[in-house]
């Protein structure tokens, strides 16, 4: 899983020059993207066609901040092994990377796309001393569902956002769907990248706990970094940098995150990455918890009707539940790996503890 093609660092003329590039209004029309027409696009291609534009606030204070490197994105192996128990330890430490990835998967139907994106932080951390807890690793994410309307990467119909044990929900502006069980909770706003030529989806993530909204309804507030998605990763140069590029990595990868679902060192429980109490976690706070950060397989809203774990592996369901979307949707899958894990997938999400990422 390492990756040994990071970049880092350019010159701040050319990050001022594509930071200016990158001052758009943002905009929800004009949601589809020119491609060739006679080629298909590859999974990994619709993946990075609709990666979100990323916002992360970042705070800098307390020790366990790492003078804001705590809330840096980076790969579950940023130290360069696949042991969930020491990352708390080993984040900021000399020999580490925090070049900027986030993790993909993308299941199909006939009519719907729908690609999950994993953003990893070493830490989920506060400076709080009372009444809130911390915990090594923290995953946290969102589902946008594409509807296939016969253009090269189809049409973003909704986004599903992960802020802890809750989801939140979104459609673009002009979008058909509408409010289902659950009620839409704003709007999905769009902007340019100046690092190719479309039009992405924009969502962000709090500082220390990482919770992750459609901007704006969480943004940077003061010193923060603004993520764009790439084929390179970048390191960020402070806690304040503008414009870094993040790679995507696939889940379904031959040696990627489903491939070591069963790993006892990264993972305590199927969907559940492992993570304990070593090093400072919980000095100076209300205490640290063990086991509490989730891979997409394991994101668990508890106050809806899908399972644990479906946001990711039944996309489907949660879209019909969650939204009422004219013509339905088809709920057969032509592609989707989770599926061939269904029941060990239900019964974790019959017999795990509550999430509490």
């Amino acid at each position: 899983m390492l990756d040994r093609n990071s970049t880092t660092g350019r010159s701040r003329i050319a990050r001022a020059l594509t930071a200016a590039g990158a001052a758009v209004t943002l905009a929800a029309a004009h949601l589809a993207a020119p491609a060739p027409a006679s080629a298909a696009v590859s999974r990994a291609e619709l993946a990075l066609r609709w990666a979100p534009i990323h916002y992360q606030d970042v705070d800098a204070t307390g020790s366990h901040a790492l003078g804001g490197q705590a809330d840096y994105i980076a790969r579950v192996d940023f130290d360069g092994d696949l042991n969930g128990r020491n990352n708390w330890d080993r984040a900021g430490q000399a020999g580490t990377s925090l070049a900027a990835h986030a993790y993909y998967s993308v299941v199909e139907t006939s009519t719907h796309w729908y690609i999950t994106y994993l953003f990893f932080h070493p830490r989920d951390w506060t400076d709080h001393p009372f009444f809130e807890t911390e915990h090594e690793n923290d995953g946290e994410g969102v589902l946008f569902a594409i509807e296939r309307d016969g253009s090269p990467y189809g049409l973003l119909r909704a986004a599903v956002t992960v802020a802890h044990s809750d989801f939140y929900s979104y459609t673009p502006s002009g979008s058909t769907w509408t409010s289902g069980r659950e009620s839409v909770d704003g709007t999905l706003q769009f902007q340019t990248s100046p690092h190719d030529t479309f039009s992405h989806p924009v969502t962000a993530q709090e500082a220390q706990g990482h919770g992750l909204k459609a901007y704006p309804q969480y943004s940077i507030n003061g010193d923060g970094l603004v993520y764009y998605p790439s084929t390179v990763a970048e390191t960020p140069s402070n806690g304040n940098d503008r414009d870094v590029r993040y790679r995507l990595v696939d889940i379904f990868a031959a040696d990627g995150l489903w491939a070591q679902r069963a790993n006892a060192n990264l993972f305590a429980s199927l969907g559940t990455f492992a993570g304990d109490t070593s090093g400072d976690c919980g000095s100076g706070t209300f205490g640290c918890s063990t086991n509490s950060a989730n891979a997409p397989w394991g994101w668990d809203d508890g106050n809806d009707v899908p399972a644990r774990g479906e946001l990711a592996s039944d996309p489907a369901k949660l879209s019909v539940e969650y939204f009422t979307i004219p013509g339905g949707v088809t709920r057969t899958y032509t592609y989707n790996p989770y599926a061939g894990a269904a029941a060990a997938l239900a019964e974790a999400a019959r017999t795990a503890p509550p999430t509490v990422d």
